[in-house]
């Protein structure tokens, strides 16, 4: 393994100052509710709204500034998103009667969560796309009250209309204007005017999501999310423009996100490294852009694919390319990535907006544990069970024999309590 460019090791950030400011937010929150929650949107977004909830007036108004085009957009995307989850849902079945002994009936439901909070970030850019990923697959899921927040557009009193719109599309029941850490507080621990969810799903920037790691067990969450990634193994017959192109699609998220290319070409290597510097003249988010790639941008040369696939388990990257001569052949090897794109034909970006896949994915390896947000992360599996007296009689007798093995004298005592009744 040979290294034609290797990233800088991330530096440990200041995660205790970090913590500790957010959980002051979060119990600030708790304890003054809305008072808290207006005070810290205004220091935070230069929000200065009395009712952040956003009304049915607002969302209209938003359709009359956005191109009858970009909403045409925005629904073409929202039903391949809608498409997939619903066919994704179909594969969930209930198990209503499974017989493992006779008079022993066990089985599972699948049943929707019953609300959930999407939080979209505001942030440099509208990222109305998250608000379809998020949203979508909730209502396919069939969750009874979808929410979702967002902070204010810079410069304005309300959320960006093209992500109001996204909103609206995807079918969320209540739209807020309000991010941050005190939006997730909020919808953790509920206010005067916001009802706690279920659930919070969808990322932001470093407070979101130490806000949503405090706040789980509270409510739930999807998972923690770092920085954006994408590892891309090639081989000889990899195009570079292609590679430097996706590279760069994650390198303007933010100075932290990561590209890596592992490769059996050096040759390849080396000319991805140029086409990125070529591309890099022309990009419009080349601030951005250029620093991540430098900081944390890696090509690897290696001897085999199959040495490919295992440094790419092992990195376990958000997003994962194969652009190779054959690259169907890799597909079984691979088994640690939040979503694969396969063959050149099938850039990362595509997943990004409108495939129909999610784009809201596990970083930081967690994609070992875990994939990415999908219309199960709405659904819990429920087991059930139901016995006859037959077999009750025949069963307690071993419970009771394990129960009380462990010393667990009155679980023993409530399967002898049944036998012979």
């Amino acid at each position: 393994m040979n290294f034609l460019k290797k990233a800088s090791k991330r530096t440990v950030t200041t995660a205790k100052v970090l913590a500790e400011g957010v959980a002051g937010i979060i119990e600030d929150v708790r304890e003054n509710g809305d008072e808290a929650l207006l005070r810290y949107s205004l220091k935070f977004d230069g929000c200065e709204r009395a009712v952040l909830r956003v009304g049915k007036d607002e969302i209209d108004e938003a359709y009359q500034k956005i191109a009858k085009t970009d909403i045409a957009d925005i629904r073409q995307a929202a039903e391949n998103i809608r498409k997939f989850a619903e066919a994704q849902k179909e594969t969930m079945t209930e198990l209503p009667a499974f017989t493992p002994s006779p008079g022993v009936t066990l089985g599972h439901r699948v049943i929707p969560i019953e609300s959930c909070c999407c939080y979209v970030p505001g942030g440099r850019y509208p990222l109305y796309s998250t608000a379809l990923m998020l949203a979508i697959p909730a209502k396919a899921a069939g969750v009874r009250r979808v929410a979702a927040c967002s902070p204010v557009a810079k410069g304005t009193q309300g959320v960006h209309p093209k992500t109001l719109i996204a909103m609206d599309v995807a079918g969320v029941d209540e739209i807020y204007a309000v991010g941050g850490a005190h939006a997730v507080a909020a919808f953790s621990y509920g206010t005067e005017r916001i009802v706690p969810v279920d659930i919070i799903v969808g990322p932001g920037n470093s407070y979101v999501t130490e806000a949503k790691r405090q706040c789980c067990g509270q409510v739930g969450i999807d998972f923690i999310a770092g920085p954006s990634e994408v590892l891309v193994i090639a081989d000889h017959t990899a195009e570079p423009r292609l590679i430097a192109a996706d590279l760069l699609a994650q390198s303007e998220h933010d100075r932290f996100a990561q590209g890596i290319v592992v490769t059996t070409s050096e040759e390849i290597g080396r000319a991805i490294i140029s086409e990125v510097e070529k591309q890099l003249e022309t990009l419009e988010t080349a601030e951005t852009a250029s620093q991540s790639w430098a900081d944390y941008g890696e090509v690897i040369v290696v001897d085999t694919l199959d040495e490919a696939v295992s440094i790419s388990n092992r990195i376990a990257p958000e997003h994962l390319e194969i652009q190779t001569e054959d690259s169907e052949t890799l597909i079984s090897g691979l088994y640690n990535y939040g979503s694969m794109f396969i063959g050149k034909n099938t850039a990362e970006v595509f997943g990004d907006y409108a495939s129909g896949t999610n784009h809201t994915l596990p970083t930081l390896r967690a994609a070992r544990y875990t994939g990415g947000v999908w219309v199960g992360t709405f659904l819990k599996v429920c087991t059930h069970q139901k016995f006859s007296r037959d077999a009750m009689n025949e069963i307690a007798p071993l419970v009771s024999r394990m129960a009380r093995g462990e010393g667990l004298i009155a679980h023993a005592r409530a399967a002898e309590i049944r036998k012979g009744s």
